[in-house]
């Protein structure tokens, strides 16, 4: 049954009014829900603020490196220290690498943008959770094992909140025993804050045209995971970044490896999802990167306890959409703040809650609703995170020519004009394809053979998916949608060898042969909402949706 129908069946929805509806319980979600609380409290007033978290709990789905700026969470918490915040290991030391197949090469100048002097290698979820924890202390509603499904508009256009995602429905469309409609959540104003790729904040940009006169939208995939090695390998708060081997020097990826307080060590490799060989498999890279000497040393005789995987948005300054429309806006990677030439988002998600936060109180104090929170953008522009964004606009771009050419950049932009005096570099470097559209046909590119697994550096999917905790419930419409249901053997398989097989790093997608003709298997509940298919299907045939709430991976530690 389509929604409509089950509106006009089981409708109307039941419907909750609060001053803001903020979509997605990261960093920056609830970075503004605490901020405008903070706020209504120095005025003495008071705001209505409810957060939807798609994942069992805040924290649940977020996964990032990380290492973390204290920039923002000190100007959101200049208490965090005292409040317990889970930042407990400062980082000790820097070390970039430029790695060929066997051997490993400093670099004798580590750019500005690399230097990590008072950052803290972090759990972002773990400090995700903690700041659910202060937003709840502080009256801020939150709703997790929630879907935002459907963006709510009134007459004039103007987004009046979102729809909840139904509960109950079976795998064959129908409702069953334990159907229950989704809720109407009303707000003056919407903040969406669902992470990279998100689900409606795609939607609102495409129908605002937000994104209209900018480069297009760039993404990474990053594959991580969790390590306890012996206390003897254990070097707390060093921070470890990889260029070169195992990509080939046009394809844009990377590897991090840090060292956590209690001998864990949390390592990923990032492949750019403008990559153009449809053999690649970024998992596969991901795994054979740990077998290099200068990896392998810090993880062998150690345990793996966490994997996970999160697409990235990277196109930086030049791919930021506009940031408001008539009833909401757009914060963190949903917008694309990411700064992807220090690989660091959760600062620029904690600043953007708030700059946010400030503009929605503003209008709420003046009795305005639905109209366009302009005074954000104009505090965006106004911002530290607009200069430090400026400062990175070209850094994937240059990548995108090449390794070395990106490498001999970074160093002059990051490097030498700070010395210079130059706060950001005075050329600008476009783009101009989306990343779907790099795939080259397979008959033209080298097929890549990759090791097998040994079970004990090196994993597969299905293993590494069992550690992540993924769980859906089974009876329900798969949430991996297929515009033209034929296009995947038609095209993906005949033209590109079939690239969704490789690129998801969960196993989701998979070719076989039934009675003589191949077809696309989608293991939906494998899915750990990572969304690659969604940004690097060649036709855009995938389409990522919200499955039921709550689920999902559960990531612990990670």
């Amino acid at each position: 049954m389509t929604n409509d129908e089950l509106l006009a069946q089981y409708g109307p929805r039941e419907s909750m009014e609060y001053d803001v509806v903020i979509v997605g319980g990261g960093p920056a979600g609830l970075s503004c829900a605490i901020r405008l609380k903070q706020l209504a409290a120095a005025k003495g007033s008071e705001v209505n603020v409810v957060v939807l978290e798609k994942g069992s709990e805040p924290g649940a789905h977020i996964l990032s490196g990380a290492v973390m700026d204290p920039i923002a969470l000190t100007e959101l918490f200049p208490d965090w220290k005292e409040r317990g915040a889970p930042l407990n290991q400062p980082v000790t030391g820097d070390e970039l690498l430029v790695l060929s197949e066997t051997g490993a090469m400093s670099s004798p100048i580590i750019p500005d943008c690399f230097h990590n002097d008072g950052n803290y290698v972090i759990s972002l979820g773990a400090v995700t959770k903690w700041l659910g924890e202060q937003a709840e202390a502080l009256g801020v509603e939150i709703f997790p094992g929630f879907t935002a499904a459907e963006v709510l508009y009134d007459e004039q256009g103007r987004v009046t909140g979102v729809a909840t995602g139904n509960q109950g429905i079976g795998k064959d469309g129908l409702p069953h025993g334990g159907f229950q409609l989704g809720m109407a959540l009303l707000g003056k104003y919407t903040i969406f804050a669902e992470g990279a790729r998100g689900h409606l904040g795609k939607q609102l940009i495409a129908k605002f045209k937000l994104d209209e006169g900018k480069d297009p939208q760039s993404y990474a995939i990053g594959i991580k995971e969790l390590w306890e090695v012996p206390a003897e390998q254990a070097k707390p708060g060093l921070v470890v970044h990889t260029a070169g081997w195992p990509m080939d020097t046009q394809t844009y990826g990377g590897g991090f490896l840090y060292h956590l307080e209690g001998n864990k060590v949390t390592l990923g490799y990032v492949v750019g999802l403008d990559y153009k060989n449809p053999w690649l498999s970024p998992f596969e890279e991901m795994q054979r990167w740990k077998t290099h000497p200068s990896i392998r040393k810090h993880i062998e005789g150690g345990k793996r306890i966490g994997y996970g995987a999160r697409a990235i948005t990277a196109g930086g300054i030049l791919s930021l959409p506009k940031l408001t429309f008539p009833g909401g806006a757009l914060v963190g990677c949903d917008a694309g703040t990411l700064n992807a030439a220090r690989i660091k988002g959760s600062h620029a998600a904690i600043k953007t809650g708030m700059l946010v936060a400030e503009a929605a109180l503003e209008a709420l104090s003046a009795e305005r609703a639905q109209d366009e929170l302009t005074a954000y953008s104009s505090g965006f522009e106004a911002s530290w995170l607009k200069s430090e964004l400026d400062r990175s606009k070209n850094f994937k771009q240059w990548f995108k020519k090449g390794m070395y050419v990106g490498m001999l950049m970074t160093g002059i932009e990051h490097w030498v004009l700070p010395r210079l005096g130059m706060k950001s570099p005075p050329w600008t470097i476009h783009r101009t394809a989306p990343d779907h559209l790099a795939l080259k046909p397979a008959a033209e590119c080298a097929q890549i053979t990759y090791p097998k697994p040994d079970g004990k550096l090196t994993f597969d999917r299905l293993s590494s998916v069992f550690i992540s905790n993924t769980n859906h419930e089974e009876n329900q419409p798969a949430h991996l949608k297929l515009k033209d249901a034929s296009v995947p053997v038609r095209i993906n398989l005949a033209k590109f060898a079939g690239p969704e097989s490789r690129y998801c790093p969960a196993g989701v997608y998979e070719f076989v042969n039934k009675d003589g003709a191949d077809q696309l298997v989608i293991n939906a509940q494998n899915c750990v909402h990572c969304k690659t298919c969604d940004i690097k299907d060649p036709t855009q045939n995938i389409v990522w949706v919200t499955p039921e709430g709550g689920g999902g991976p559960n990531y612990a530690g990670m």
